[in-house]
């Protein structure tokens, strides 16, 4: 199979590819790393590359997308970038000035994905953390409709080919499709969603309304010291993982990829070693059996790796909904 003819429909006709090469990376890796790394996953055959401002690395990142097109590996048309609007930016007048801004830190003329990175609205301005003196986040109130808005003028206006959503639960998602005078339907709602934590009952919600689910921690957590609980469980030390892993002659990340892309789910895999990125590119060479696919299903644990309680209070934090 060709994993670059790999893609999946949008309800606005667009398509996704199915895999996804996430540019998040640990406080320890320097920026300028992200280049190096994004080349490297181009010429290997990802052709859908996911980041954020918020990552701070879309300089970087844009720059790799652009020496790849001109050293003719590529063409703009066959990448499908994500980009992803910051919380001190969810005010209506403030979305377009943050695309814009994306847009010429990447030095590209559109974006093909431009997505809410977290319905939770904080302070405006450049801090991208905005805290008070005693350290707690310092939140902002926006009616998430009127964000939305914004977005669907970005469109309008070719900024980005397609919206979406990340971080939104049902009831979140249920807003923006019952907004009177809704012109488009969020194409996708990224999420974390891995073996142990596979998001059953958002998916379906989600598929019955011709939203693509994007599954991020798709791997577990790469023990982000910052964002995770150190304590929970590791998934790729999983034994049904692994011993499924084991029987297919793949790796548990590689099992753990496939069964996203087997249950419709276009999922993201980061990492920042050469030596897996070649490997995660394989999830297409190989299938798992109806038998495998429940037993993955099984290890289902309601294991969070991001919960962002630092945003518990706000009256849009998302994860207090079942889902």
């Amino acid at each position: 199979m060709d994993p670059k003819g790999q893609k999946v429909k949008l309800n606005d006709g667009h398509f996704i590819p199915v895999l996804g090469f996430g540019t998040a990376e640990a406080k320890e890796v320097p920026k300028s790393e992200a280049l190096e790394v994004t080349k490297f996953a181009i010429e290997v055959g990802f052709r859908h590359i996911d980041c954020a401002h918020v990552y701070q690395n879309e300089e970087h990142v844009g720059q790799a997308i652009r020496s790849k097109i001109a050293d003719g590996t590529v063409k703009r048309e066959d990448i499908f970038y994500t980009s992803k609007l910051w919380s001190t930016s969810l005010r209506p007048e403030l979305v377009r000035p943050a695309l814009e801004k994306s847009l010429n830190n990447l030095q590209l003329d559109y974006v093909d994905l431009y997505i809410i990175h977290f319905p939770v609205a904080l302070k405006p301005g450049e801090t991208l953390f905005p805290t008070d003196e005693n350290g707690k986040p310092i939140f902002d109130s926006v009616d998430l409709c009127r964000t939305w808005e914004a977005l669907e003028k970005c469109k309008d206006a070719g900024l980005t080919k397609s919206i979406g959503v990340s971080n939104f639960n049902h009831k979140q998602l249920e807003k923006i499709l019952n907004k009177p005078g809704l012109k488009y339907k969020p194409v996708c709602n990224q999420v974390e969603c891995h073996p142990y934590f596979n998001q059953s009952k958002l998916l379906d919600f989600c598929k019955s309304h011709d939203i693509v689910l994007v599954a991020y921690g798709a791997l577990g957590s790469q023990r982000l010291k910052e964002w995770v609980n150190p304590n929970l469980p590791f998934l790729l030390e999983d034994p049904v993982l692994s011993a499924i892993a084991k029987k297919h002659k793949q790796t548990p990340a590689l099992v753990a990829l496939r069964y996203q892309i087997q249950r419709g789910v276009v999922v993201l895999a980061k990492s920042y070693n050469k030596k897996r990125i070649k490997e995660n590119i394989q999830v297409f060479d190989f299938e798992l059996t109806l038998e495998d696919m429940k037993a993955i299903d099984g290890l289902n644990s309601n294991i969070r790796y991001y919960d962002f309680q630092q945003a518990v209070d706000h009256p849009e934090y998302p994860y207090s909904e079942e889902y």
